[in-house]
């Protein structure tokens, strides 16, 4: 009974192992045709055809080709490979690394010395003339195996190979022939691999496998010098398009706001498309929700201005505007007084004012015996201040904030304090008479009737007389500074021709100043000039420059390259291409970064910005 049951057992068993195996036969069955139907990732990178000739090959309708590296330099420099990186062709580069035991190394530099010492001995001894090659062979081995007996050096095999791909065989030849020559430049010496045009392709294509197997002995020293990543790359996530690097095509994106500071100066001489840079940023940084406030010397920015529906406030002798250069700020910063002393836009705005005077009391004036008074004396700065403090008083004005909302005064009535106090009060008075009742008067003489209140205010100064822009420079600046406190939000402040403010020992320092605590009031400063010269060699300027985050080099004179080769540590090939950009080309700087760039405008851009007749 028992042998029974068992026998029905295995027989179930067998039965369930064949019907399990049947199911398995179906279920490859189905696999295998489904798998018919599939397309592989495999299937869609792969080209169309494949076809290998001695020296090249077709990769679909491409011609391709692989080239080798077999000689190098005794001496190489880093970033040598970068001009075929950089080249604006289609390529694959491989790079294979093989570390060598350094035992193995020492053992071999150690009878390669000997050798050599023994040769160079055997030489001598003879007479024959020693042999260059010779001694410094012996000399790299030596120095060499010092190196890898302390261990700082490393020894390495190295291959490199590039396959090029064309659109066809006569394009293919001037491409080889331009990588053959750049490279041949540098005494690295490069072949095709002849009837190894398989392995080429299997060497350069992301497999991880060295079918050429072509290499060449190099140290740490050496290998470090291969570092392929020589191209800055200056695109963010965020910020604006300038324009595209001239290294690699990439394109340059980048938010001042992200830096350490908001800052930017252009220098580029006239013509090279320095206000088109400037007003293409401006544009661009309105629509990301930054206002725009510019100083325009030459009327270049008015077209910008009335396209975007902002404010254009001419200044000029004959015009209606006024800035009072006695208004006060609502807000002012503690940084802006001596630790420890109370808030006090009074003594700020004093500060300021003894610069402003200076500048217009202190130009060069003839004295009624003939002579030239440049500066004032420091009696006349001791009534100076004595009259504003009483100035201010008068219009019961004092260091109690609460006195402060009151309505400021104006410059005839300093020039009254001055007149009626001892000292050299009078004599002030009469040479301050040109800005109140004489010449200039009328425009910074009255109270102030200018709002800066739209996304784009543009301050035009070209109608006012070349004595008297300077001065007006200073004064809105002060005017637009006192502002940007009272009213924090993301502004750029664009000054161009600033060179004019460098001339004067308190405007440059006002311009520092403003370069110096802009980024705690959310401004950027944009500093524009084309006379270098004078902005570079002052003291002031370079400070201001180094206070710029972002920096950009457009077309510069002869006379300006030297300078600005010593200011921003420029190389050869920098220098020389400073003076051959075309319009629109020149260098940016941002941060340790620095690229080659070219401005690129659209249409309507260029419709809403340029000045150039015709556009």
């Amino acid at each position: 009974m028992m042998s029974k049951d068992r026998n029905k057992r295995k027989a179930q068993q067998q039965q369930a192992s064949l019907l399990a195996q049947q199911q398995a036969r179906e279920a490859s069955e189905v696999e295998s045709v489904l798998q018919k139907g599939i397309t592989t990732l495999r299937d869609l990178v792969a080209p169309a055809s494949l076809e290998f000739k001695s020296n090249y090959f077709n990769l679909g309708t491409r011609f391709c080709r692989t080239l080798y590296v077999y000689g190098y330099p005794r001496s190489i420099y880093t970033g040598w490979l970068s001009s075929i990186i950089n080249l604006d062709e289609v390529l694959d580069i491989s790079m294979f690394i093989y570390p060598v035991d350094s035992r193995v190394v020492m053992e071999n530099l150690q009878r390669k010395v000997t050798q050599l010492e023994a040769s160079m001995q055997i030489n001598a001894e003879k007479g024959m003339v020693r042999d260059p090659a010779m001694q410094a062979s012996y000399q790299d081995a030596e120095e060499l195996r010092d190196k890898l007996q302390v261990g700082s050096e490393k020894f390495f095999r190295f291959g490199l190979y590039l396959t090029l791909s064309c659109k066809s065989e006569s394009e293919l030849a001037f491409v080889t022939h331009k990588i053959e020559t750049l490279l041949g430049q540098q005494m690295v010496l490069t072949k095709v691999a002849s009837a190894q045009q398989e392995q080429g392709l299997n060497s350069t294509v992301p497999q991880f496998t060295d079918d050429l197997q072509i290499r060449h002995n190099m140290d740490t020293g050496a290998l470090s010098t291969t570092f392929p990543f020589t191209s800055a790359d200056l695109t963010q996530d965020n910020g604006i398009f300038y324009g595209v690097n001239l290294h690699n095509n990439g394109l340059i994106i980048f938010d001042r706001f992200s830096l350490e500071n908001y800052n930017m100066v252009v220098f580029a001489k006239s013509g090279s498309g320095k206000s088109f840079t400037v007003k293409l940023e401006a544009l661009r940084s309105m629509m990301m929700g930054v206002d725009i406030i510019i100083i325009d010397p030459e009327n270049e920015y008015q077209k910008l201005c009335e396209a975007v529906g902002g404010s254009y406030i001419r200044l000029s002798l004959s015009s209606e505007t006024r800035v009072n250069p006695f208004d006060l700020p609502r807000v002012i910063d503690q940084d802006d007084v001596n630790a420890g002393d109370e808030v006090d836009a009074l003594r700020a705005n004093l500060i300021t004012l003894h610069g402003l005077l200076r500048q217009m009391l202190g130009s060069s004036q003839v004295a009624s015996d003939g002579t030239v008074v440049n500066i004032l004396t420091p009696r006349e700065e001791a009534d100076l201040d004595q009259a504003l403090i009483d100035t201010y008083a008068r219009a019961g004005i004092t260091s109690d904030p609460l006195t402060q909302n009151s309505t400021p005064p104006i410059m005839s009535d300093l020039m009254d304090t001055l007149l009626h106090m001892g000292g050299t009060g009078p004599e002030l008075a009469q040479r301050l008479r040109q800005y109140t009742t004489g010449t200039f008067a009328g425009i910074f003489s009255q109270q102030s009737n200018v709002a800066i209140n739209n996304h784009m205010v543009v301050f035009n100064i070209r109608d006012l007389e070349d004595e008297l822009r300077p001065v007006a420079m200073y004064i809105v600046l002060n005017h637009i500074w006192g502002k940007v406190r009272s009213d924090q939000r993301k502004r750029f402040l664009i000054v161009d021709e600033a060179w004019q403010l460098m001339k004067y020992p308190d405007s440059a320092n006002f311009m520092f100043s403003l370069a110096k605590r802009a980024r705690k009031y959310n401004l950027g400063l944009t500093t524009v000039t084309q006379d270098v010269g004078d902005f570079i060699t002052s003291p002031m300027g370079q400070a201001i420059v180094a206070n710029s985050s972002i920096q950009i080099l457009l077309k510069q004179s002869p006379t300006a390259i030297d300078v600005l080769g010593r200011v921003f540590k420029l190389t050869e090939e920098e220098l020389k291409r400073l003076s051959n950009f075309s319009v629109g080309q020149g260098l940016f700087f941002a941060g340790q970064n620095h690229v080659m760039i070219q401005i690129l405008p659209s249409e309507t851009e260029t419709r809403l910005i340029s000045t150039t007749p015709n556009q």
